[in-house]
Protein backbone atom coordinates (compact mmCIF):
# COMPACT_ATOMS: atom_id res chain seq x y z
CA UNK A 1 0.00 0.00 0.00
CA UNK A 2 0.88 3.54 -0.61
CA UNK A 3 1.75 5.71 2.27
CA UNK A 4 -1.33 8.40 2.93
CA UNK A 5 0.00 10.77 4.62
CA UNK A 6 2.08 13.29 2.58
CA UNK A 7 4.86 15.58 3.02
CA UNK A 8 3.03 18.23 1.18
CA UNK A 9 5.85 20.46 -0.53
CA UNK A 10 3.74 23.80 -1.54
CA UNK A 11 5.33 26.51 0.40
CA UNK A 12 8.54 24.31 2.01
CA UNK A 13 11.80 25.78 2.61
CA UNK A 14 13.81 22.55 0.90
CA UNK A 15 17.33 22.71 0.43
CA UNK A 16 18.79 20.24 -1.98
CA UNK A 17 22.75 19.77 -1.52
CA UNK A 18 24.24 18.79 -4.81
CA UNK A 19 21.10 20.22 -6.81
CA UNK A 20 23.14 22.24 -9.23
CA UNK A 21 24.21 18.73 -10.46
CA UNK A 22 23.70 15.71 -13.02
CA UNK A 23 20.36 14.35 -10.53
CA UNK A 24 20.15 17.46 -8.49
CA UNK A 25 18.90 19.44 -11.67
CA UNK A 26 16.42 16.90 -12.11
CA UNK A 27 15.40 16.35 -8.38
CA UNK A 28 14.32 20.64 -8.17
CA UNK A 29 12.79 20.38 -11.53
CA UNK A 30 10.65 17.24 -10.10
CA UNK A 31 9.85 19.40 -6.77
CA UNK A 32 8.45 21.90 -8.68
CA UNK A 33 6.34 19.55 -10.94
CA UNK A 34 5.16 18.04 -7.40
CA UNK A 35 4.46 21.54 -6.08
CA UNK A 36 7.19 23.51 -4.53
CA UNK A 37 7.87 26.65 -5.09
CA UNK A 38 10.87 27.50 -7.25
CA UNK A 39 11.71 30.71 -5.10
CA UNK A 40 12.11 28.50 -1.46
CA UNK A 41 14.27 25.87 -2.83
CA UNK A 42 17.65 26.56 -1.75
CA UNK A 43 20.53 24.81 -3.89
CA UNK A 44 24.67 25.80 -2.39
CA UNK A 45 27.42 25.52 -4.45
CA UNK A 46 30.59 23.55 -3.23
CA UNK A 47 32.65 26.40 -3.54
CA UNK A 48 30.71 28.51 -1.35
CA UNK A 49 29.99 26.02 0.87
CA UNK A 50 32.08 23.10 1.90
CA UNK A 51 29.89 20.66 3.65
CA UNK A 52 32.98 19.33 5.40
CA UNK A 53 32.84 22.02 7.77
CA UNK A 54 30.29 21.82 10.26
CA UNK A 55 29.30 25.53 10.35
CA UNK A 56 28.85 25.34 6.87
CA UNK A 57 26.23 22.95 7.56
CA UNK A 58 24.26 24.77 10.30
CA UNK A 59 24.00 27.45 7.89
CA UNK A 60 23.02 25.56 4.72
CA UNK A 61 20.26 23.91 7.06
CA UNK A 62 18.67 26.93 8.86
CA UNK A 63 15.60 28.30 8.57
CA UNK A 64 14.74 24.96 6.36
CA UNK A 65 12.07 22.56 6.17
CA UNK A 66 13.07 19.57 3.77
CA UNK A 67 16.34 18.29 2.87
CA UNK A 68 17.50 16.20 0.24
CA UNK A 69 21.26 15.42 0.10
CA UNK A 70 22.44 14.62 -2.93
CA UNK A 71 26.21 15.94 -2.46
CA UNK A 72 28.28 13.75 -3.19
CA UNK A 73 32.33 13.08 -3.82
CA UNK A 74 31.86 10.19 -6.70
CA UNK A 75 33.08 8.53 -9.41
CA UNK A 76 34.02 5.12 -11.75
CA UNK A 77 36.33 2.77 -10.96
CA UNK A 78 39.15 4.56 -11.74
CA UNK A 79 38.79 7.17 -9.29
CA UNK A 80 37.40 4.85 -6.48
CA UNK A 81 41.02 3.13 -7.16
CA UNK A 82 43.23 6.74 -7.23
CA UNK A 83 41.14 8.25 -3.74
CA UNK A 84 39.58 5.82 -1.49
CA UNK A 85 40.56 7.72 1.63
CA UNK A 86 39.18 11.20 -0.28
CA UNK A 87 35.80 9.51 -0.94
CA UNK A 88 35.48 7.69 2.60
CA UNK A 89 36.31 11.05 4.80
CA UNK A 90 34.27 13.53 2.36
CA UNK A 91 31.12 11.50 1.89
CA UNK A 92 31.06 10.69 5.51
CA UNK A 93 31.80 13.91 7.33
CA UNK A 94 29.34 15.67 4.34
CA UNK A 95 26.65 13.63 5.37
CA UNK A 96 27.23 12.85 9.41
CA UNK A 97 27.50 16.42 9.63
CA UNK A 98 24.71 17.66 7.33
CA UNK A 99 22.21 15.23 9.50
CA UNK A 100 23.23 16.84 12.53
CA UNK A 101 23.32 20.04 12.02
CA UNK A 102 19.47 19.26 10.63
CA UNK A 103 18.23 17.38 13.47
CA UNK A 104 19.41 20.50 15.85
CA UNK A 105 18.02 23.07 13.15
CA UNK A 106 14.58 21.60 13.61
CA UNK A 107 14.38 20.22 9.85
CA UNK A 108 11.48 18.31 9.51
CA UNK A 109 12.28 16.08 6.88
CA UNK A 110 16.01 14.55 5.89
CA UNK A 111 15.86 12.48 2.42
CA UNK A 112 19.35 10.85 2.23
CA UNK A 113 20.48 9.15 -1.26
CA UNK A 114 22.62 6.19 -0.39
CA UNK A 115 24.78 4.26 -2.84
CA UNK A 116 24.13 0.89 -4.40
CA UNK A 117 27.86 0.62 -4.15
CA UNK A 118 26.73 0.19 -0.05
CA UNK A 119 25.41 -3.50 -1.15
CA UNK A 120 27.68 -6.29 -0.17
CA UNK A 121 30.37 -7.92 -3.27
CA UNK A 122 28.25 -11.16 -3.56
CA UNK A 123 24.51 -10.26 -2.90
CA UNK A 124 21.71 -12.65 -3.97
CA UNK A 125 20.46 -11.02 -7.22
CA UNK A 126 17.98 -9.56 -7.24
CA UNK A 127 19.16 -7.21 -4.12
CA UNK A 128 17.11 -6.64 -1.05
CA UNK A 129 16.99 -4.08 1.34
CA UNK A 130 17.03 -6.69 3.72
CA UNK A 131 20.84 -7.76 2.55
CA UNK A 132 22.71 -4.98 3.03
CA UNK A 133 24.27 -5.67 5.84
CA UNK A 134 25.11 -9.59 4.82
CA UNK A 135 28.69 -8.74 3.71
CA UNK A 136 31.58 -6.19 2.76
CA UNK A 137 31.39 -4.49 -0.06
CA UNK A 138 33.24 -4.82 -3.75
CA UNK A 139 36.33 -3.45 -2.65
CA UNK A 140 37.33 -0.62 -4.87
CA UNK A 141 33.67 0.71 -3.52
CA UNK A 142 34.06 0.46 -0.12
CA UNK A 143 35.18 3.14 1.45
CA UNK A 144 32.85 5.29 -0.48
CA UNK A 145 29.79 2.39 0.02
CA UNK A 146 30.70 1.95 3.77
CA UNK A 147 30.36 6.09 3.91
CA UNK A 148 27.45 6.75 2.76
CA UNK A 149 25.96 3.46 4.44
CA UNK A 150 26.94 4.84 7.60
CA UNK A 151 24.95 7.79 7.15
CA UNK A 152 21.50 5.19 7.04
CA UNK A 153 22.38 3.78 10.43
CA UNK A 154 22.43 7.93 12.33
CA UNK A 155 19.40 8.28 10.77
CA UNK A 156 18.04 5.27 11.89
CA UNK A 157 19.36 6.44 15.26
CA UNK A 158 18.03 9.73 15.23
CA UNK A 159 14.69 8.33 14.40
CA UNK A 160 14.87 5.95 17.35
CA UNK A 161 16.73 8.40 19.73
CA UNK A 162 14.95 12.04 18.64
CA UNK A 163 12.02 10.92 16.82
CA UNK A 164 13.89 12.81 13.49
CA UNK A 165 12.08 12.01 10.46
CA UNK A 166 14.78 11.06 8.12
CA UNK A 167 14.42 8.45 5.14
CA UNK A 168 17.05 6.85 3.06
CA UNK A 169 16.76 6.09 -0.24
CA UNK A 170 19.11 3.63 -2.17
CA UNK A 171 19.26 4.43 -6.60
CA UNK A 172 20.70 1.94 -8.48
CA UNK A 173 23.09 3.41 -11.16
CA UNK A 174 22.39 6.49 -12.70
CA UNK A 175 22.55 7.86 -16.40
CA UNK A 176 21.25 10.20 -18.59
CA UNK A 177 21.99 13.89 -20.09
CA UNK A 178 23.92 16.41 -18.38
CA UNK A 179 26.21 13.03 -16.47
CA UNK A 180 29.76 13.52 -16.09
CA UNK A 181 31.59 12.37 -19.20
CA UNK A 182 35.09 13.11 -17.92
CA UNK A 183 37.12 10.03 -18.37
CA UNK A 184 39.13 10.67 -14.77
CA UNK A 185 35.81 9.89 -12.80
CA UNK A 186 32.76 9.13 -15.20
CA UNK A 187 30.67 5.85 -14.22
CA UNK A 188 30.42 3.46 -17.10
CA UNK A 189 27.86 4.72 -19.78
CA UNK A 190 29.07 7.84 -20.33
CA UNK A 191 33.10 6.91 -20.54
CA UNK A 192 31.71 4.43 -23.20
CA UNK A 193 29.94 7.23 -24.67
CA UNK A 194 32.76 9.44 -24.70
CA UNK A 195 35.51 6.47 -25.68
CA UNK A 196 33.50 5.45 -29.03
CA UNK A 197 32.90 8.87 -30.00
CA UNK A 198 36.68 9.56 -29.76
CA UNK A 199 37.09 6.51 -31.48
CA UNK A 200 35.18 7.69 -34.51
CA UNK A 201 35.93 11.21 -34.49
CA UNK A 202 40.01 9.30 -34.62
CA UNK A 203 38.50 6.76 -37.20
CA UNK A 204 40.59 4.15 -34.79
CA UNK A 205 39.17 0.46 -35.77
CA UNK A 206 39.22 -0.69 -31.50
CA UNK A 207 38.39 0.79 -27.92
CA UNK A 208 39.90 -0.95 -25.22
CA UNK A 209 37.04 -1.65 -22.41
CA UNK A 210 37.99 -2.23 -18.75
CA UNK A 211 37.26 -6.12 -17.63
CA UNK A 212 36.26 -8.75 -19.54
CA UNK A 213 32.14 -7.77 -20.39
CA UNK A 214 30.88 -10.61 -17.82
CA UNK A 215 29.53 -8.07 -14.85
CA UNK A 216 26.13 -6.62 -15.46
CA UNK A 217 24.66 -3.96 -14.21
CA UNK A 218 21.05 -2.28 -13.61
CA UNK A 219 20.86 1.76 -15.06
CA UNK A 220 17.87 4.11 -14.16
CA UNK A 221 17.23 7.12 -16.28
CA UNK A 222 18.18 10.37 -13.66
CA UNK A 223 14.58 12.13 -14.67
CA UNK A 224 13.36 8.37 -12.82
CA UNK A 225 15.26 8.75 -9.90
CA UNK A 226 14.66 12.16 -9.74
CA UNK A 227 11.08 11.43 -9.27
CA UNK A 228 11.55 8.49 -7.23
CA UNK A 229 13.61 10.26 -4.70
CA UNK A 230 10.58 13.67 -4.61
CA UNK A 231 7.84 10.49 -4.59
CA UNK A 232 9.97 9.26 -1.31
CA UNK A 233 10.14 13.01 0.15
CA UNK A 234 6.08 13.16 -0.39
CA UNK A 235 4.95 9.96 1.07
CA UNK A 236 7.72 8.00 2.86
CA UNK A 237 8.76 7.93 6.38
CA UNK A 238 10.30 4.71 7.85
CA UNK A 239 13.44 3.69 8.35
CA UNK A 240 14.03 0.92 6.34
CA UNK A 241 16.02 1.55 3.37
CA UNK A 242 14.85 1.49 -0.21
CA UNK A 243 16.38 0.72 -3.79
CA UNK A 244 15.28 2.83 -6.37
CA UNK A 245 15.70 1.17 -9.90
CA UNK A 246 14.05 -0.75 -12.89
CA UNK A 247 14.57 -4.41 -11.77
CA UNK A 248 16.37 -5.39 -14.78
CA UNK A 249 19.82 -5.89 -15.40
CA UNK A 250 22.20 -5.94 -18.68
CA UNK A 251 26.17 -7.33 -19.10
CA UNK A 252 28.45 -4.82 -19.84
CA UNK A 253 29.63 -6.57 -22.62
CA UNK A 254 25.61 -6.61 -24.33
CA UNK A 255 25.90 -2.91 -23.03
CA UNK A 256 28.64 -2.07 -24.88
CA UNK A 257 27.91 -3.39 -27.99
CA UNK A 258 24.30 -1.30 -27.95
CA UNK A 259 26.58 1.81 -27.47
CA UNK A 260 28.47 0.85 -30.19
CA UNK A 261 25.11 0.45 -32.60
CA UNK A 262 23.45 3.44 -31.72
CA UNK A 263 26.51 5.48 -32.49
CA UNK A 264 27.28 3.43 -35.42
CA UNK A 265 30.76 2.14 -34.11
CA UNK A 266 31.77 -1.10 -36.33
CA UNK A 267 35.28 -1.28 -34.86
CA UNK A 268 36.54 -4.00 -32.52
CA UNK A 269 36.26 -3.97 -28.67
CA UNK A 270 39.31 -5.17 -26.92
CA UNK A 271 38.46 -6.32 -23.06
CA UNK A 272 41.30 -5.69 -20.86
CA UNK A 273 40.46 -8.49 -18.22
CA UNK A 274 43.68 -7.46 -16.08
CA UNK A 275 41.77 -4.27 -15.02
CA UNK A 276 38.71 -4.63 -12.55
CA UNK A 277 35.60 -5.65 -13.37
CA UNK A 278 33.70 -4.31 -10.20
CA UNK A 279 30.91 -6.05 -8.61
CA UNK A 280 29.65 -8.90 -10.52
CA UNK A 281 26.23 -8.57 -10.68
CA UNK A 282 23.66 -5.36 -9.98
CA UNK A 283 20.47 -5.83 -10.12
CA UNK A 284 17.43 -4.38 -7.35
CA UNK A 285 14.69 -5.59 -5.94
CA UNK A 286 12.21 -2.50 -6.77
CA UNK A 287 8.98 -3.77 -4.57
CA UNK A 288 9.93 -1.89 -1.50
CA UNK A 289 9.29 1.55 -3.86
CA UNK A 290 6.52 0.75 -5.41
CA UNK A 291 4.39 -0.33 -2.40
CA UNK A 292 5.65 2.10 -0.01
CA UNK A 293 5.45 4.92 -2.08
CA UNK A 294 4.17 4.07 -5.66
CA UNK A 295 7.24 4.60 -7.29
CA UNK A 296 7.71 2.44 -10.82
CA UNK A 297 10.86 3.80 -13.45
CA UNK A 298 8.91 4.83 -16.77
CA UNK A 299 12.17 5.38 -19.43
CA UNK A 300 13.00 2.81 -21.70
CA UNK A 301 16.48 1.48 -21.77
CA UNK A 302 17.51 1.92 -25.32
CA UNK A 303 15.51 5.48 -25.89
CA UNK A 304 17.30 6.73 -22.53
CA UNK A 305 20.88 6.18 -23.91
CA UNK A 306 19.69 7.48 -27.40
CA UNK A 307 19.00 10.57 -25.30
CA UNK A 308 22.13 10.66 -23.40
CA UNK A 309 23.93 10.04 -26.53
CA UNK A 310 22.24 12.98 -28.29
CA UNK A 311 23.39 15.36 -25.32
CA UNK A 312 26.25 14.35 -25.14
CA UNK A 313 26.70 15.15 -29.15
CA UNK A 314 25.13 18.84 -28.75
CA UNK A 315 26.95 19.67 -25.55
CA UNK A 316 29.98 18.09 -25.06
CA UNK A 317 31.50 16.75 -28.01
Amino acid sequence: MVTTTEFDLKGRRILVTGGSGFLGKQVVKQLCLAGADLEKITVPRSRQCDLRVMANCQRAVDQQDLVIHLAAHVGGIGLNREKPAELFYDNLMMGAQLIHAAYEAGVQKFVCVGTICAYPKFTPVPFKEEDLWNGYPEETNAPYGIAKKALLVQLQSYRQQYGFDGIYLLPVNLYGPEDNFDPRSSHVIPALIRKVYEAKQREDRQIPVWGDGSPTREFLYSEDAARGIVMGAQFYSESEPVNLGTGHEIPIRDLVRLICELMEFEGEVVWEPDKPNGQPRRCLDTERAKQAFGFVAQMDFKQGLKNTIDWYRQHVA
